[in-house]
């Protein structure tokens, strides 16, 4: 990854055209907050009314770790003013919703780099996540990962439009796939995690959209950190926490993490290849596998 990871266990998404969904976004928990002014805004206020919000928002301070905006989809009308309105404001990212081609990427690079020239920014200083929601761009991810290294930071799984893409004949967005026997979304979900990786990414898991279900939300998050994951979206104040508890690091985890490093150095300060660990074998993977688990508690803050 040629920019800094971020840490993204939570990443909560505010309507642009509610104001006083975007004041009590000040202070929230979670480690990004997504200004949206894609799915959550009416078609009416698309216009202008949520761009000028988002926009005010960002000027007066509006702060978070990670502060980023939803825009409207490439192919649609509203994606290059929405671009146009909030660049100049300086989000820390853009995230950019059903993305089917790397060109759509290219497209959203040359805007911003002009857009930041303009407003005097640094160039490339605004990051790009973007959203893999439909058949063609689980089939083109790969490309798309690829696209644009200065700029990328991560991709994330749009559960409800890629159901809807694909025909699958159930509504609970980001819920298990009812009638399934197994994952239903395990292919996907590997399919995003590793065109990420290759590409030195992070994954981001979209929304539950049950709120009052948090055993769900939680189960679904665990899914996902098991594959590897970097974080889930939010779209209730109530699931930051499950989330942040969810795809942190643990105090066993990190311990364990610890134990594994010491463990490594002292065989290998001894010559020798592999150590014993409480009777598991600890060699050179193992040690790869535990600087991972330290390196995301260094970011959420955990070490």
């Amino acid at each position: 990854m040629s920019r800094p990871p971020r840490a993204r266990r939570s990443c909560h998404v505010v309507p642009g055209s509610n104001p006083r969904m975007l004041q009590k976004a000040v202070g929230l928990e979670a480690d990004e907050v997504i200004l949206d002014l894609e799915d959550s805004v009416a078609p009416g206020e698309k216009g202008g009314g949520a761009r000028e919000a988002v926009a005010a928002a960002l000027r007066a301070g509006l702060r978070a770790p990670t502060v980023a905006v939803r825009v409207n989809a490439v192919d649609g009308p509203h994606c290059h003013r929405d671009l146009a309105a909030v660049a100049g404001a300086a989000p820390d990212v853009i995230v950019l919703p059903k993305v089917d081609d790397p060109s759509h990427v290219t497209f959203a690079d040359h805007l911003l780099s002009a857009l930041e020239h303009e407003a005097g920014l640094p160039r490339r200083g605004i990051g790009l996540e973007v959203q893999i929601e439909t058949a063609r761009g689980l089939g083109s991810v790969e490309a798309i990962a690829a696209a644009c290294p200065e700029r990328m930071e991560a991709l994330v799984f749009g559960p409800g439009d890629l159901a809807a893409s694909l025909g699958m004949p159930h509504t609970a967005i980001g819920a298990t796939v009812p009638g399934y026997p197994g994952d239903g979304w395990h292919h996907v979900l590997g399919r995003i995690l590793v065109a990420a990786r290759a590409e030195g990414l992070q994954a981001v898991d979209g929304p539950y959209a049950v709120i009052a279900d948090l055993d769900g939300l939680a189960e679904a998050a665990a899914r996902t950190r098991a594959l590897g994951f970097d974080g889930k979206w939010s779209i209730h104040p109530s699931q930051i926490a499950p989330l942040n508890a969810a795809y942190g690091v643990g105090a066993a985890e990190l311990d364990r993490a610890r134990r594994v490093l010491q463990a490594h150095a002292a065989a290998a300060a001894a010559g020798a290849g592999a150590a014993d660990l409480e009777g598991e074998m600890i060699d050179d993977a193992t040690r790869r596998m535990a600087e991972t688990v330290m390196e995301r508690a260094r970011l959420t803050g955990a070490a």
